[in-house]
């Protein structure tokens, strides 16, 4: 382990992870195997696969593990995450979605079913222990949440690990009926290293300095964190008058005036939660100093839109671009080492720092 990523469990006393992380090219390409590589990653909403036969490609993270996919359910009505990458010469197998009954390579003619087992090859019938498991598309670690597809090259924990304290705080929210909604889709680029957008997204201490228009509705002095193993909350509650959640009896927070519950999954995976719907965002490295960040919006009931906390998203993010930016400039000083937490306000940056030490050190082979 590197010794200069550590960070102290005890946040009353800890500095901030060091700021060679930001800085050093050697752990930006480390990090690519050792956290996003072990990590479940978002590879988008499955309603292009739901028919039987439908095969659909997906990329892993694109911009940093780069790594083709292929969503196939089969004629029973299974679903599996396949590489998309033909066993033979690497060809790439599905460039665009489309129903079929079996996964044809157009270079050689190589033939898969849709669970990914090699059924024809042309021109091997000399070839000796052929065909063998190695022939077969292998199979990615793939899983679901809320109608979303989530692979992992080698995760290191179940999916469950890591969306099972949402899933059970939220239960009462009918997530697989909400739609997207193309309109309210964005994409940006962020000329600053993806952890430090992740970092701000995790505190609310800047929020009264830099969000005029939010810090208008929340109320700011019962804003909190919870943190859970791999994801954490920020628990937004509404001033008076502001809308809110209908929260259910069962709902633990019954009695609240919420106005969003932020979530966070490591490592670059935000579900803001708020009355009309889900806005899911998603942090993309795609250089040492350049991020690239998609908003997908998720639409729950469409006559809360545009009020409350779940409003001005974009004015919002052009407001924390601008400090994030201005944050990269300055971590890469001389003179700027390590700084200090917030014990109140800013424990999810702290939980965050921990989680990459712990990542960062761990060497399983991928």
């Amino acid at each position: 382990m590197n010794p200069a990523y550590t960070v102290d469990p005890d946040i009353t006393q800890a500095t901030t992870i060091a700021s060679a992380f930001y800085r050093d090219e050697a752990t930006y390409a480390l990090a690519r195997q050792r956290v996003f590589a072990s990590s479940w990653q978002w590879i988008g909403d499955l309603d292009d696969v739901v028919e039987p036969g439908s095969l659909a490609p997906r990329e892993l993270l694109h911009g940093c593990l780069d790594e083709p996919l292929l969503l196939a359910r089969d004629a029973q009505g299974q679903l599996r995450c396949l590489s998309n990458v033909c066993t033979h010469r690497g060809n790439l197998l599905v460039r665009s979605k489309f129903r079929a009954e079996q996964i044809r390579c157009s270079y050689h003619s190589r033939r898969f079913d849709l669970n990914g087992r090699m059924t024809f090859m042309p021109e091997f019938e000399q070839a000796k222990n052929f065909p063998s498991p190695a022939d077969d598309l292998p199979q990615v670690p793939f899983g679901t949440f809320a109608g979303q597809g989530f692979a992992s090259v080698s995760p290191a924990a179940p999916l469950e690990a890591f969306f099972g304290d949402v899933q059970a705080r939220l239960r009462w929210i009918p997530l697989e009926s909400f739609r997207h909604d193309p309109m309210r889709d964005r994409d940006f680029d962020v000329a600053a290293h993806w952890a430090l957008y992740v970092e701000n997204y995790l505190e609310g201490l800047h929020i009264p300095f830099l969000h005029p228009a939010l810090n208008h509705v929340l109320d700011f002095k019962t804003y909190s964190s919870e943190l859970h193993r791999y994801a954490n909350l920020q628990l937004a509650l509404a001033k008076d008058g502001e809308p809110t959640f209908d929260l259910p009896a069962e709902s633990p927070d019954h009695g609240k005036r919420v106005a969003a519950y932020y979530y966070w999954i490591f490592p670059n995976l935000m579900l803001n939660f708020y009355p009309w719907g889900l806005s899911l965002n998603l942090v993309q490295p795609q250089a040492i100093d350049r991020s690239h960040v998609s908003f997908r919006a998720y639409v729950g009931d469409a006559s809360k839109l545009d009020a409350g906390a779940g409003s001005g998203l974009d004015q919002v993010e052009r407001e924390d671009e601008a400090v994030v930016e201005a944050v990269q400039h300055g971590v890469r000083s001389h003179w700027y080492r390590s700084g200090r937490y917030s014990p109140t306000r800013e424990r999810g940056v702290h939980h965050f720092h921990r989680l990459l030490c712990e990542f960062m050190a761990d060497e399983r082979p991928l």
